[in-house]
């Protein structure tokens, strides 16, 4: 029996149960799936889950493309496997990246891949663009139904796009800075890449306070709309506005040449009298910002801050006798000098200038465990939440005990440290007081400085100075310190390092106004290592 018109045939077989097949107008079973039933009418959906055919690949991207083209986000979404993303992207397509127009232009397809270009028409706030790129769409047939679709990605829109970000045309956020040096010349990243990402930074934080205008871009933004800083297309570019900061550029090219071709250097000189950043520079130009950021053992360059506490408690002084035994037991640790040498019937100048460690875990046992926390934070303001106007690590003494506290005395167990804390540290020494370091005015941004709880006692400052001076002149900083009189301090570091054949080399010093330090890590003593870097941004601030 067959019904005629073609809707459908009836066969029946020796077992009297009926198999009903939809038939299509071309007489072929199937067309966009294939159902069979049993003739009691409860049948099950048999879909097709073989790979889409050249035919119906071609076909179902042209239709997709066609749709999307002209505008219609919902008949091209409706071509997909997933319709409401699909028309939700699409829609911010046109709506949130401000394409005004179109043109997709598929290529010939290789499987089920069809890869298509675009090119759209970006218009936004009386600014135009055209802008083109390459993408590509995959055919698969839809779970449910058979049918040939579209599989949605974010990646169709555009080949940068992930998933839950989308694409938006407006003012690039803050303007473009031209940052300055004190003096009005330009500090470019092109010409100082060493700067680039503190740069970035001061756009990121001033670009709204100076003069300029934000260009418009488009650009891909994450979920909650925030910035991914992944720009696909540049409409205008924007007016910069002038961003002065306290950076002075002879000492920044001077610190940049200092730590260039190591394989990893920091450096940073700072105005005593002031607090005002002249110079950072790092090494490699791309690497981690150490010089302002880094968290690292500052070994013996933090005995300038141990002595200030000992000199101030009355537990050493210069010119009297102090031990520097080879060997010192403190809490279980047996503590040694550098190739274990020792200073009989020494003073405590004779131990500061030869950077004797046993000087000071001799003195372990009269100190409390947060003593020398203190004395960072009230006089050299370590850790006193310091506001630069870039992002910046301050320094940390944490309250240690027993040897990690003795340990602490020689700038090891958990102290840390950075080249703009040390360079600060000497730059408190030669002022007597505690300045914070700053890169840009605080008026711009009306933003509190840090202050240290009390200035150094007069004895104690010059105490502590004729310390530094002795190191510069006759200890082991003297090399690097060599022909420069007057106002001058130093004290060199090598901080040991788990995992390094070679510690990580320290110098920290001043010449008049201009204190400078720097860290060379796993390159070996303080002295030759990282004294010359120090040395050739002193010269540059008097050059």
């Amino acid at each position: 029996m067959a019904l005629i018109g073609g809707a459908a045939a009836v066969v029946v077989g020796a077992t009297g149960f009926g198999v009903y097949a939809l038939v299509g107008g071309d007489g072929k079973a199937g067309g966009n799936g294939s159902v069979a039933a049993s003739a009691d009418g409860k049948g099950e959906a048999k879909v097709d889950k073989s790979p889409p055919s050249a035919a119906e690949v071609r076909t179902t991207a042209k239709r997709f493309l066609t749709a999307w083209s002209s505008g219609d986000a919902k008949k091209a979404a409706a071509l997909t496997d997933d319709k409401a993303e699909a028309a939700r992207a699409l829609k911010g397509f046109q709506d949130d990246a401000h394409v005004t127009k179109v043109k997709l232009t598929p290529d010939t397809a290789s499987g089920r891949q069809v890869p298509f270009g675009v090119t759209a028409q970006v218009s936004y706030m009386q600014q135009s663009s055209t802008w083109s790129y390459p993408s590509s769409l995959e055919v698969v047939r839809d779970e449910k139904t058979g049918d040939p679709v579209v599989e949605w990605k974010p990646s169709v829109l555009n080949p940068k796009l992930k998933k839950g970000q989308a694409i938006k045309t407006g003012k690039a956020g803050t303007p473009p800075i031209k940052a300055v040096d004190r003096k009005g010349a330009t500090l470019s990243k092109e010409e100082h890449p060493m700067l680039g990402s503190i740069l970035d930074d001061l756009r990121r934080r001033y670009g709204d306070k100076t003069d300029g205008t934000p260009g418009v871009e488009t650009r891909i933004v994450d979920a909650k709309g925030q910035d991914t800083g992944t720009t696909l297309r540049t409409l205008s570019k924007g007016k910069p506005g002038t961003l002065k900061t306290t950076l002075d550029k002879d000492m920044q090219v001077a610190a940049e040449q200092s730590v260039k071709g190591k394989p990893k250097a920091s450096a940073v000189a700072v105005q005593p009298s002031t607090g005002e950043v002249r110079a950072v520079a790092n090494s490699p130009a791309d690497g981690y910002n150490n010089a302002f950021r880094g968290s690292l053992a500052p070994g013996s360059t933090m005995k300038v801050i141990s002595s200030a506490m000992l000199l101030d408690k009355g537990l050493a002084s210069p010119d009297k006798p102090h031990p520097c035994p080879k060997y010192v037991e403190y809490g279980g640790w047996k503590f040694h000098n550098d190739d274990k040498f020792e200073i009989k019937n020494g003073t405590f100048a004779q131990s500061f200038a030869r950077s004797c460690n046993t000087a000071f875990i001799s003195q372990a046992k009269e100190l409390k465990d947060d003593d020398l926390s203190k004395e960072a934070r009230d006089v050299f303001g370590i850790g006193a939440n310091w506001q630069v106007g870039t992002g910046t690590f301050d320094g940390s003494v944490p309250v240690q005990s027993d040897a990690q506290m003795a340990s602490s005395l020689i700038g090891q167990g958990g102290v840390r440290m950075n080249p703009l804390n040390m360079a600060s540290v000497a730059a408190t020494v030669q002022s007597g007081t505690f300045k914070q370091p700053v890169i840009v005015s605080p008026d711009l941004d009306d933003r509190t400085i840090a202050k240290a709880g009390r200035s150094m006692k007069p004895q104690v400052h010059s105490d502590l100075k004729g310390l530094m001076k002795l190191t510069a002149n006759s200890g082991t900083a003297a090399e690097p310190m060599a022909g420069l009189g007057g106002d001058v301090g130093a004290k060199t570091g090598s901080a040991e390092v788990d995992g390094q054949k070679k510690p990580n080399a320290w110098f920290t010093a001043y010449n008049g106004d201009m204190a400078a330090a720097a860290v060379v890590p796993a390159s070996g003593h303080g002295n030759e290592n990282a004294g010359p870097v120090v040395r050739k941004m002193l010269d540059a601030a008097t050059g």
